[in-house]
């Protein structure tokens, strides 16, 4: 069978393929790997490419597919994985030079469950250096490109997940989200991204950020195909202290029901007042809740916090975990890492420890009010990332030091997820964020599935050159 992207765009369309025998996964993922050879010299979102690994693992999902020994959906199914996580026998570099010879004893957790399922990894995808140092050009690897026009930036820390499933490079990918580093280059590359409840997924094997506030999650074309992906990713992990005992529900189970009679709240302030947006982030917003009433959805508003108190104990949070992961490499091995990751973490070391404790407190009270806020509502919608900027302007400027829209979530542990809303008149796309209560995901994929299903954003792809 000649392979067509639409024959394996998701996740759904070709698993179905895979399981009837019409094509076999050595097929597919020689399809993946003939195009990241074609289009990744532009795009620069693998750092390793694991051909042979992936092959001989294809060969072996064709073989127990063929013995009827089906796993499930994600059996023959290639991926990729942000360079953060381990996986036995590869490097894994956290886009630092620093890391970039020793390869990993063991495999992350995450990633292992997925080989399990019978998924096929690909290789390993770029991320902004130790996932904090923003788009830098003095890198061994050179910036990732947006596939919807290969002069702006992906979004980040996840850039080359981000860019490498909206150019169908994978079926899915992992990344890591610190403060939105799933959600952001989700949302600028057009795909969906979900971080999940924290603790939902487990962290082991994985180079953290922040560990009181990273979340691993999928990102995929679709919020059925990300739903398909955790359900495989999730549970507790007893290498993982921080992961939950809770019990992991059928997350595609409910997927398909309408969302007619749900309580859907806007978290308006944050794009119209809190920050300054592009005005066609409000426009697709207001389109974006005609559809949900049209879909029998009841729209009120509410109120958060405010975006510039989340930013503020948000850093006072990140940075000093950030400094004691990786503080004593910085110092010791200095020209190892990049400049923009040296500059951005100069001062990480003189936050007092009570300006820590005290922001700990603060989060607990983030996190009551927000409960209380969410307490009548299925689900909270407010605007998402993007779009994308030049990567000139972000090369010149760097990652400006403001709040924005994705963080409140990391603070609160809330799951959150982007999704395309439509494009800018330049035609890059724009991103609707969708929030439900702690470990209420298949809630999450239930509104944001209803979504894609009444708009046509979600079958638009890039034209990759």
């Amino acid at each position: 069978m000649n392979l067509e992207l639409d024959d394996v765009g998701t996740i759904v369309t070709a698993g179905k393929l895979l399981s009837h025998g019409q094509i076999s996964a050595v097929e597919l993922t020689q399809f993946f790997l003939d195009r990241i050879q074609k289009f990744d010299a532009r795009l620069h979102s693998f750092i390793t490419v694991a051909h042979d690994r992936a092959l001989a693992a294809a060969k072996a999902a064709d073989d127990e597919i063929l013995a009827g020994a089906w796993r499930g959906p994600l059996h023959g199914i290639p991926f990729a994985v942000k360079d953060v996580y381990d996986v036995a026998g590869l490097v894994t570099t956290g886009g630092s030079k620093a890391f970039a010879r020793n390869p990993a004893r063991c495999t992350a957790t995450a990633v292992a469950r997925l080989e399990a399922a019978g998924a096929i990894l690909l290789g390993k995808l770029a991320t902004h250096e130790l996932t904090h140092g923003g788009v830098d050009d003095e890198l061994p690897w050179p910036p990732v490109r947006n596939p919807w026009n290969t002069e702006y930036d992906s979004g980040g820390s996840s850039s080359g997940a981000g860019a490498s499933v909206a150019a169908a490079l994978c079926s899915f990918a992992l990344g890591t989200d610190t403060g939105g580093s799933i959600r952001k280059p989700a949302a600028m590359c057009g795909v969906t991204g979900l971080k999940p409840t924290f603790g939902r997924v487990s962290r082991m094997g994985v180079m953290l950020n922040a560990s009181t506030l990273d979340h691993c999650g999928p990102m995929a074309s679709t919020a059925l195909d990300c739903a398909i992906v955790l359900q495989a990713i999730a549970g507790r992990d007893e290498a993982d202290p921080e992961s939950s005992e809770r019990p992991v529900p059928d997350f595609s189970g409910s997927i398909e029901q309408p969302i007619r009679g749900f309580h859907i709240g806007v978290v308006r302030h944050f794009w119209e007042r809190d920050i300054a947006v592009d005005p066609e982030v409000g426009t697709a917003v207001d389109s974006a809740l005609e559809v949900f009433k049209q879909l029998g959805a009841d729209i009120n508003n509410v109120d958060l916090d405010s975006l510039g108190d989340y930013h503020a104990v948000m850093t006072t949070i990140q940075r000093p975990e950030l400094h004691a992961t990786y503080g004593e490499e910085l110092r010791r091995r200095r020209s190892e890492f990049g400049p923009r990751l040296r500059a951005r973490m100069v001062n990480y070391d003189t936050i007092p420890a009570f300006e820590y404790v005290k922001a700990q407190r603060q989060r607990r009270d983030f996190t009551l009010r927000m409960t209380k806020a969410i307490g009548n509502f299925d689900a909270l919608v407010t605007a998402g990332p993007g779009p994308a900027l030049p990567l000139s302007r972000m090369l010149g400027q760097g990652r400006p030091e403001v709040p924005d829209l994705t963080l409140p979530f990391n603070l609160t542990g809330f799951p959150a997820i982007t999704i395309c809303n439509g494009f800018t008149a330049a035609g890059l796309p724009l991103s609707l964020q969708i929030v439900a209560r702690p470990f209420e995901e298949a809630k999450l994929f239930q509104v944001a599935h209803a979504y894609e299903h009444a708009t046509t954003g979600r079958r638009r792809r890039p034209i990759v050159q």
